[in-house]
Parts: structure tokens; sequence; C-alpha cells
């Protein structure tokens, strides 16, 4: 299994915004196949930092989840409402 960190620097005034985009997201792509969770996560202290923490089964599962209809159309729009540049970290579970 394949765990992804994916944090997002929002621009202040977008977190609402970012937040409802990001639930047509999540849920879709909870419902793929491989998906053992995927959750966006308000860190404390800091509400404009939204994080993703997902967990996939395989590469093979993520390479294809990054070719949806729902994840090629909102990531971007996503990236828009942020103020940088956000960080993705891939960690393969191990026990």
């Amino acid at each position: 299994m394949i765990k992804i960190i994916a944090k997002n620097y929002v621009k202040v005034g977008k977190t609402d915004e970012f937040k409802k985009m990001a639930m047509e997201l999540v849920a879709k792509s909870q419902a793929e196949d491989g998906c053992v969770y995927y959750n966006l996560h308000e860190k404390i202290g800091e509400p404009n930092t939204l994080t993703f923490i997902e967990c996939w089964e395989s590469q093979e599962i993520i390479d294809k989840h990054g070719k949806t209809e729902h994840f090629t159309r909102i990531v971007p729009q996503l990236g828009e409402m942020c103020e940088k540049p956000g960080e993705v970290e891939l960690y393969k579970v191990i026990i």
C-alpha cells in the first residue's frame, strides 16, 4: 500500500470554496477501486493549510487515479485557489 500526503496552502478567503470543491474529489476518489481511504484534513491552528491524506493499494492504481476525469478537472482548480505550490509526498506502508 502507498500513502499520499498532499498539503495545500489555500489563499485567505478561499478555504470554503476549496473545501466545497474537494468534497466532490474526495467522494469520487473514495469510490475508486483500490482506494483504501481518501480524506481532507485541516491543520490545527492553520485553517488555510488543507491536506489530503490518501491510501491506495498500488502505484498502478495511483497512476490510474491521476488520469480520472474528476482528478484532472478538479485538482487544477484547487491549485488556482492556493497561494503557493503544495507539497506531495508518497510513503510505502511497511507495517
